[in-house]
């Protein structure tokens, strides 16, 4: 059990971050109590791995062979590049930070699966892209819909809390079932877990870092990060799960953040407002290009250094 603690120590944090992208709007803007979002959040979240997160953990296991010692040297390295991520508060995304560590030790081994890393790769740069194509259709639909309702301003507010209920219930399935492969699939492809019990271990450790510590940011960085009406919130969130699910199936991990931030973009498209500002959009990039680059040498440099031996002298 010991071996795993890297892992579950990333689906903590992951939990108490992530969980801003599908409830955030809906705490900060004090239409649902956080503990009712966050134990919402967590079932959703348990649910999705349980039901939908063995693709992403195939896809993951299968970029390189991993012993156990391995598995816990990728943990351990993604674990400490998003801790120096946040610290730079740098966006980061888990599941870059995890296959950067993979991608170290596949270097290392000369044994690395190109195609599936190409797979990966591509998703990466297609998360923000799909969150903003998807936020505008969705935005156009709803507000088509939205203008037919013969509703009075108090029975809006409701409709509207009870679609943020739904969008963050159905964001929180679809955060389980992709990045619970962040969590565990080393140790699947290590032969240390099997895909049951690693979506188990993975989707009860997410649901334990919202549980236990994303308060704070569920109520600070919800208003930070869709500072939109809470119709425009709605269709963030709505594009946020949809591009996420739509990877899912791919079965590859990706940042439920840059899905935000995309829909985000579409949004302002739409509206004609600076939603993000460019010092953010920076940020970003720079988390991106560095997050598993980062990773991939703190792998190197704690496998070499797990290979190091003391010889006495004499």
């Amino acid at each position: 059990m010991i071996s795993i603690l890297g892992g579950i120590f990333l689906g903590w944090s992951l939990g108490a971050n992530d969980a801003s992208n599908v409830f955030g709007s809906a705490v900060s803007a004090r239409m649902l109590k956080f503990w009712t979002a966050a134990v919402l959040a967590s079932i959703f979240v348990l649910l999705g791995a349980i039901l939908e997160g063995q693709a992403g953990i195939e896809t993951i296991k299968s970029l390189t062979p991993l012993t156990l010692r391995l598995a816990v040297v990728c943990s351990v390295s993604a674990a400490i590049t998003v801790t120096i991520m946040t610290v730079l508060s740098l966006p980061v995304s888990t599941s870059q930070a995890v296959v950067g560590a993979i991608l170290g030790i596949g270097m290392l081994n000369q044994n690395l699966n190109t195609q599936g890393l190409g797979k990966v790769v591509v998703c990466w740069f297609g998360t923000p892209i799909g969150g903003l194509v998807i936020s505008v259709i969705v935005y156009r639909v709803m507000a088509a819909l939205y203008n037919r309702l013969d509703i009075n301003m108090f029975q809006s507010d409701n409709l509207l809390r009870i679609l943020l209920i739904a969008a963050g219930s159905y964001g929180s399935f679809t955060l389980g079932a992709n990045n619970v492969a962040n969590v565990t699939a080393v140790f699947v492809g290590a032969g240390y877990l099997s895909l049951s019990s690693a979506v188990l271990v993975g989707g009860l450790s997410i649901g334990l870092g919202i549980l236990t510590f994303s308060r704070r940011v569920m109520e600070t960085v919800g208003r930070r990060l869709v500072r939109l009406d809470p119709f425009s919130a709605l269709v963030v969130l709505l594009a946020e799960a949809f591009t996420v699910h739509i990877y899912t199936f791919f079965g590859v991990p990706v940042s439920s953040s840059q899905a935000v931030i995309g829909a985000v973009l579409g949004v302002g498209l739409i509206k004609g407002i600076n939603t993000v500002k460019r010092r953010t959009l920076i940020n970003i990039l720079i988390g991106w290009f560095i997050t598993p680059v980062v990773a991939s040498f703190i792998a190197i440099f704690l496998n070499f250094a797990m290979h190091l031996r003391y010889v006495p002298l004499g």
